[in-house]
């Protein structure tokens, strides 16, 4: 079906046209290249950023409006989609404008190609040629909008730049005349040069200071020496007339020794040589004191010497140090001065180019291809809308039919899946109880004045009042499989409880005391669900009085046993009011004595307990107990409560008799395959409000 409606929209619907138009958009020009840098298009490399920025303002509401001012297009049917009414409004208030351009928008696109400068722009539109003028008018109003963008913003910078020349060229002029002044009052003409020549100065007196010191160093420690050690004068001073003198007074020694070994102190060539010696030795004497005292003058005139330099050292140093006080503030001066004669030409400089651009149209946006009027359809693609709606409709009918499989399968829902489960007794299956296709009830046929109860799923009292029911012939195979469950004896105390609520314990407790009480027997049944008491309502007795009071002591069982009118046999002992601690009195040694007084009285206890996985009323009873018998519901309870009511059970001992499938959907399959056919076609026998012929 949804096929069919896909391909009857496909080929009915309207036919819609895209032209399209593709821009090269560059990055904006630089404000402060010069008018020849603007011919070698000297621009930087336009980011992502600036390139998105620009599709937003192909889409702007104030270029969309300009096109449609200019085609005219509140006037087109094709734009509006059908014949323009009389309006009362005009054309630029506020509402039309807006819903125009609204319109306008949702047919207009705008991408922009992944790592290029490529922006494509389309249009759609039912009729081809109003898409393409659509399209190209709107690129001509972009590009217009661009340039007369940077025309204003050129103007305003120049404006900005003329106003802040001026106030350079003050600034330039108060500089160099503080320049001037300060070089006048401290007569300064060639700064460089007169810095140069201090400073060499410098360096050359302190050069002349250090070979000073080191000469009167070496002339010091020579004095010393000579001072010292006079024997060796001659060596230390290298005085070669005192070298000969002390030489030849050796020479004359040693003669002098010879002649007076030979011929004695007092011969005349003795005492000459004596004489010559004493004469040499004197001129020895002479020439040493001489030495000491050139050595002595030498040395005193080296530390004047470098004294001197010391003293001039310094005062260049002072010099040097004057002039450089003075040139911090002249170069500060000098600097600012520069700075500002630097920032004037540069900014006049600007204030030129900034002219000239502005009566220059270069542009950063190119037209790659204009748009031309469509030859085919953008939508509806025929071939592809049938193909899709006929996969689509393929892929949601398999889907829907697995989500349905799946969730059946995650319930339990026939006899197979408890013993698949759990491996215990499927002691039967109760149907549904609701109408069939035909209005009856499973296996019965309605008359006209007949009532049944309200169709909820609930089997309410169905053994009783509608004996001829297939739930009444299910309670009845219950009742069967429960006799037998524990050959040779029947048992005779019987628990029914659940998982979890509403799975029809209740009504296959009441149903089934009920059927029991049919063969004869004294059946009793017992409401133990002190919580939330549900059976004492459903057979319509009053609870005043029930187990919690015998169980409190309060009054005895005979005070609270109630016999159900119109079932012999049949009778109840209700919950009672609720106590505040169900599962204390349930498991008290009161509660053993009921019990065995009640097996005397009774051939059957039937008892109806809370659920297993709620509270933990029901494992405390099912140890006092014959067996126990678990509920499940048909397509509601999920497996893992059945395997956790199993544990709980085998926990305390519990003897499970099986387990009852309820509320089973006999028309999906929810029990054996034949029961459904079974029960409409065999059992009709009238009882009451039932016809005797078999359902059609």
């Amino acid at each position: 079906m949804s096929w069919i409606s896909v391909t009857i929209y496909t080929f009915k619907a309207e036919r819609v046209y895209q032209a399209t138009a593709r821009l090269d958009i560059e990055a904006e020009t630089p404000m402060n290249l010069s008018a020849e840098s603007l011919y070698r298009n000297e621009s930087t490399p336009a980011d992502e950023t600036f390139l998105l920025t620009q599709t937003q303002v192909l889409r702007s509401d104030n270029l969309a409006w300009e096109t449609i001012q200019q085609l005219k297009l509140a006037d087109d049917p094709s734009f509006t989609k059908g014949p323009q009414k009389q309006r009362k409004e005009s054309i630029d208030s506020a509402d039309v404008r807006g819903r125009l351009v609204k319109l306008f928008d949702s047919y207009l696109g705008v991408n922009l190609h992944r790592n290029t400068h490529i922006v494509e722009v389309s249009f759609e539109s039912t009729d081809r040629d109003l898409a393409a003028r659509v399209v190209n008018a709107l690129i001509n109003n972009y590009i217009e909008y661009n340039f007369h963008t940077k025309y204003d913003a050129t103007r305003q910078a120049s404006g900005w730049m003329e106003q802040q020349l001026d106030e350079l060229k003050a600034k330039v002029e108060k500089s160099q005349e503080a320049l001037v002044n300060y070089e006048r009052a401290n007569s300064i003409v060639n700064v460089n040069d007169k810095q140069s020549v201090a400073e060499q100065r410098l360096s050359e007196l302190s050069s002349d200071l250090t070979r000073a010191q080191s000469d009167r160093a070496e002339k010091e420690s020579l004095h010393q020496l000579v001072k010292s050690n006079e024997a060796q004068i001659a060596l230390l001073a290298q005085d070669h007339l005192l070298e000969t003198l002390e030489q030849k007074v050796a020479d004359v020694k040693t003669e002098y020794i010879d002649a007076r070994t030979t011929y004695g102190p007092n011969f005349p060539k003795v005492v000459r040589l004596q004489q010559q010696i004493d004469e040499v030795q004197l001129l020895i004497q002479q020439e040493r004191h001489r030495v000491v005292e050139r050595i002595q003058r030498d040395y005193e005139a080296a530390v004047e010497r470098e004294k001197l330099l010391e003293a001039t050292v310094a005062q260049q140093k002072f010099e040097v140090g004057k002039l450089n006080q003075l040139l911090i503030q002249h170069n500060i001066l000098k600097r600012d001065s520069d700075t500002n004669q630097q920032l004037y030409d540069n900014l006049l400089q600007r204030l030129k180019d900034a002219t000239v651009t502005a009566g220059l149209r270069a542009t950063n946006i190119h037209v790659v291809d204009k748009a031309v009027p469509p030859a085919t359809p953008v939508r509806p693609k025929k071939a592809l809308n049938v193909a899709l709606g006929l996969l689509a409709g393929i892929i949601l009918g398999t889907a829907f039919a697995f989500l349905e499989e799946q969730l059946e399968q995650k319930t339990v829902k026939t006899m197979e899946d408890v013993q698949r489960l759990v491996g215990l007794p499927s002691l039967g299956l109760i149907p549904l109880w609701a109408p069939n296709h035909n209005g009856r009830q499973y296996g019965l046929r309605r008359k006209k004045n007949s009532e049944l109860p309200a169709s909820n799923g609930q089997t309410g009292l169905a053994a009783l009042e509608h004996p001829a029911s297939s739930v009444a012939e299910s309670y009845r195979a219950l009742r069967t499989s429960i006799m037998f469950s524990t050959s040779p004896k029947p048992p005779q105390v019987v628990l029914v409880t659940s998982g979890h609520p509403k799975e029809g314990k209740t009504a296959t407790a009441v149903n089934l005391a009920s059927l029991m009480a049919q063969t004869g027997s004294r059946v009793l049944l017992v409401d133990c669900d002190l919580r939330i008491p549900g059976a004492s309502k459903l057979m319509g007795i009053s609870n005043s009085k029930g187990l919690s009071g015998i169980l409190t002591g309060a009054y005895s069982v005979d005070e609270a046993l109630q016999e159900v009118k119109g079932q012999p046999g049949l009778w109840a002992l209700p919950s009672g009011p609720p106590p505040p601690n169900p599962a204390e009195l349930l498991s008290s040694p009161e509660m053993q004595s009921v019990m065995q007084n009640l097996r005397q009285r009774f051939d059957h206890l039937v008892i109806d307990s809370p659920p297993l996985l709620l509270v933990t009323d029901a494992a405390v009873l099912s140890p006092v107990v014959d067996g126990v018998m678990l509920v499940v519901s048909s397509g509601s309870t999920p497996p893992a409560v059945l395997i956790r009511a199993q544990q709980i059970l085998h926990s305390t001992g519990a003897r499970i008799l099986g387990v009852l499938v309820n509320k089973a959907d006999l028309r999906r399959g929810g029990g054996y395959g034949y029961g459904y056919n079974y029960y409409n076609g065999y059992y009709y026998s009238d009882y009451n409000s039932y016809s005797l012929r078999p359902p059609e």
